[in-house]
């Protein structure tokens, strides 16, 4: 793998975690959105992620080389928990029974994927900057 292929894998990692804390703080941000565009409650998003590798073999040699390596948010998926309902006879969204339809969205859910979130980015940074650190290495050795 080339020093450029590292650099890559974080990159792509931290570009991907930076849209999972987007959409986590898009999630808390409505969780009492009871009326959307499209109708309805808002739903809880959560993006999926697909990893990028094919590995190649180079032609006439024994070595492989890494290709697209890294990961991607491949899509992001609307949960279909039904929401919680809540007796609220006055609000303009109450259904002809008095409840609002409320986003099923758990705080301690969310914060939990905001920390798991938040290491992730932390570690791809970590990596990014230990192959940053071991390119200058090798320019050092040219000198």
């Amino acid at each position: 793998m080339d020093l450029f292929g590292g650099f890559a894998i974080s990159a792509s990692g931290l570009t991907t975690e930076r849209l999972h804390l987007d959409l986590i703080a898009n999630n808390l941000a409505n969780m009492n959105t009871t009326r959307t565009t499209r109708g309805g409650p808002y739903k809880r998003q959560v993006p999926v992620f697909l990893e990028r590798l094919r590995v190649e073999k180079e032609a006439g040699s024994s070595r492989f080389s890494l290709q697209k390596a890294g990961v991607e948010a491949n899509f992001i998926w609307e949960d279909q928990q039904s929401p919680r309902l809540i007796y609220d006879p006055a609000h303009p969204d109450a259904n002809a029974q008095g409840y609002v339809a409320y986003p099923n969205i758990n705080v301690v859910n969310e914060m939990i994927d905001l920390i798991t979130a938040t290491r992730a980015y932390e570690a791809n940074l970590t990596t990014l900057e230990a192959a940053k650190n071991m390119a200058q290495k090798a320019l050092d050795i040219g000198r």
